[in-house]
């Protein structure tokens, strides 16, 4: 089974693909799987980890949504991988590598989003990065410390996936694009829905260029990606795409991500999520044992992001009810 793979990506992936046979490694070695490449072995780990599993329960733009239909980390993680995977095809490059990378790239994200990663960067002295905090997800968190111990690409497509970062592999520059184009998109749509914006105030001269619905823009810009990329050692979209997409991100930063509705909200996460760092932090004895004993050897501040950036929202609201709010006296 293995060996069919290793041909197969010998015979037709890209000259500048990744091959499973040329990954650098992991960090500890281990006796190989006799069906699997390392890539699908790492792509399996993450989809039975526990930091995937609490993905379902973390904010992408809306908090703790009512409807069924707003994104969550977790469908915003499953986007992006079909969108990578496409580019990845579309490209002749390594999927087994674009699809590990995808479905780890946000491992370490925060409860309530991008609100949580900016309340924890600003708590932390050494600061806190979500893509930084998902290679220590992999490296060490899951499995009581010992890591998923995932194969070198795998991590640095991972931690290097925003778009300041600078992936080594054409797969993880493919994640890195299918991030960016997945919660441009599917943010529009939840936002919409939400009433935060009508279609009409997208801007129009954008609109043409891209599409009118969710499903066209991203065609439109995975075919860019295919028709500036096929053939050459570069992953990237055609200016003009490049240059729409770029401006309707910043629509969304403007109208959606930096609305006064969504900072109210914030705030009350701030003040939760504060109230969580003061209170373990003054009393460490508080903590789950793991990030107790990690206080100790690594200090107090790394434990406690360590800690509360793996809670899902639902979580940070019970902890912060049963530690600060009184519960019902019934006679």
């Amino acid at each position: 089974m293995k060996e069919k793979t290793l041909l197969i990506e010998e015979k037709f992936l890209s000259p500048y693909a990744t091959k499973s046979k040329d990954s650098a490694g992991r960090l500890r070695e281990e006796p190989p799987c006799p069906m699997r490449t390392d890539f699908q072995r790492d792509r399996d780990r993450i989809i039975h980890c526990k930091a995937f599993r609490r993905l379902k329960n973390k904010t992408q733009v809306f908090f703790s949504p009512e409807g069924d239909h707003y994104r969550t980390r977790l469908t915003h993680t499953l986007t992006v991988s079909q969108v990578a995977r496409s580019i990845a095809r579309a490209l002749s490059l390594n999927e087994d590598l674009t699809e590990a990378i995808a479905l780890g790239h946000d491992l370490g994200h925060t409860p309530f989003g991008h609100s949580g990663e900016r309340i924890l960067d600003k708590l932390n002295p050494a600061g806190f990065k979500h893509n930084e905090q998902s290679g220590r997800v992999v490296d060490f968190l899951e499995n009581d410390g010992k890591g998923l111990n995932l194969t070198r690409e795998v991590v640095d497509g991972i931690v290097n996936h925003k778009s300041s970062g600078k992936p080594k592999t054409l797969e993880g520059k493919a994640v890195s694009l299918a991030d960016r184009i997945a919660y441009i998109n599917h943010d529009i749509d939840d936002a919409i829905e939400g009433g935060f914006i009508t279609f009409t105030e997208l801007p129009q001269n954008l609109i043409k260029i891209l599409g009118d619905t969710s499903s066209k823009r991203i065609n439109t810009m995975v075919l860019s990606i295919f028709r500036e990329s096929e053939g050459k050692n570069k992953v990237e979209m055609q200016p003009e795409i490049a240059e729409a997409t770029g401006k309707l991100r910043s629509f969304l930063f403007e109208r959606v991500y930096n609305a006064d509705t969504f900072r109210r909200e914030e705030s009350k996460a701030e003040r939760m999520i504060t109230a969580l760092y003061e209170y373990y932090k003054n009393q460490p004895s508080a903590l789950p044992d793991f990030y107790r004993d990690e206080a100790e050897n690594c200090g107090a501040d790394t434990a406690l992001c360590d800690y509360l950036s793996g809670m899902s929202d639902t979580f940070v609201v019970k902890e912060f009810e049963k530690l600060f709010i009184p519960d019902k006296w019934e006679r």
